[in-house]
């Protein structure tokens, strides 16, 4: 079956259980899945039930779709996502945001649990990310082209929307946040970085690293689709701190800061004024 096809039936068993048309997407990160129960008149698909979806296996990814309403704004939240570490191909990673995209969704909010870098940062911080770098080779966008979503050679100079950047540093204003802005860099893992690592990539401009995020992002502009991107700083990265990492710790720091990222991504969501 070709790929097209495969995205095809994924959108048409879930929009054959909508009741409403999603205006946002939005992708949780470790420990970020409590936003889904703000949501109003919400419906919740297992991804185990969406033909061809992948199925997470992370602790912190609850592995469904919940779809309602969020701020006056009709959402499709992943309620977990997909990381090439758990053995999935790049495709895989990004199938998803091509299940939101052929629903007509071109607006997407992505969110992880992120390693700070920035010796200024602090577990628990906020951080808007304004870019991206990507050291690992291999592109979710690597094979044939799907033009159905995109140009074969795709234009990455803003790939987190300057415009929306602003929206949420406005956001956070407004309900007193501190609320970094830095360039997010993206490491396979599942093994967390070494200190040289971390060393190399504060040097080239890295503010905060993770195993996420950057394969979804990468689609999405493909797409030509709206993105923004917060992070939750929940550790400082090998080497800053003189003490081992640990998944708890990330679990640990999302679930104390809850609160203030339900508060910011309501107002996001609130401000967006969608296509």
């Amino acid at each position: 079956m070709q790929y097209i096809d495969k995205i095809k039936q994924s959108s048409d068993y879930i929009k054959a259980r909508l009741t409403q048309s999603p205006q946002i997407g939005i992708i949780l990160g470790s420990g970020l899945g409590v936003l889904a129960d703000e949501l109003e008149e919400f419906i919740e698909i297992p991804y185990a039930d969406i033909p061809h979806f992948p199925v997470s296996t992370v602790e912190g990814h609850d592995g469904k779709l919940v779809i309602g309403n969020l701020e006056g704004k009709c959402v499709m939240m992943m309620k977990g996502r997909f990381h090439y570490y758990e053995g999935y191909e790049m495709q895989q990673v990004a199938y998803p945001v091509r299940v939101m995209k052929y629903l007509g969704i071109n607006d997407l909010l992505v969110t992880n649990a992120a390693g700070g870098i920035n010796p200024e940062y602090e577990p628990g911080d906020l951080m808007v990310i304004k870019d991206h770098i990507k050291f690992f080779d291999e592109s979710p966008l690597r094979g044939g082209n799907e033009e159905a979503f995109g140009l074969r050679f795709n234009d990455m100079s803003e790939a987190y929307k300057k415009m929306l950047r602003e929206m949420v540093k406005e956001a956070a204003y407004g309900l007193g946040i501190v609320l970094q802005e830095g360039v997010y860099v993206y490491m396979p893992g599942p093994s967390y970085e070494t200190p040289a690592e971390i060393k190399m990539l504060n040097i080239v401009g890295a503010d905060a690293v993770g195993m996420s995020t950057v394969p979804e992002v990468i689609t999405a502009s493909h797409a030509k689709m709206n993105v923004i991107g917060v992070s939750c700083i929940t550790n400082m990265a090998a080497g800053i701190l003189d003490q081992p990492l640990h998944h708890q710790e990330v679990m640990d720091t999302a679930e104390r800061v809850k609160e203030k990222f339900l508060g910011l991504v309501k107002a996001v969501i609130g401000r967006w004024e969608v296509n």
